[in-house]
């Protein structure tokens, strides 16, 4: 199993756009991030460090593995 790295919420948005995620809207400090083909929406906090468990549902809800999303950083 892959260690998760300590990144920010916006690293994590800018992660997720390389692979068709969008900013649909913000409230608070929640993004929601979308992606079209296939339909998924993920919450990504915009807090300066985001908690490892957190991360991880993230990862988890984009359909991505961990490997896959630290290969996109």
């Amino acid at each position: 199993m892959t260690k998760l790295p300590r990144i920010s919420g916006r690293e994590c948005v800018k992660a997720l756009a390389q692979r068709g995620f969008y900013l649909r809207r913000q409230e608070g400090s929640h993004m929601i991030l979308r992606r079209d083909d296939p339909l998924v929406q993920v919450v990504v906090p915009d807090h300066k460090e985001l908690d490892r468990g957190t991360l991880r549902a993230i990862i988890r809800q984009a359909g991505l593995s961990v490997d896959e999303f630290i290969d996109l950083m």
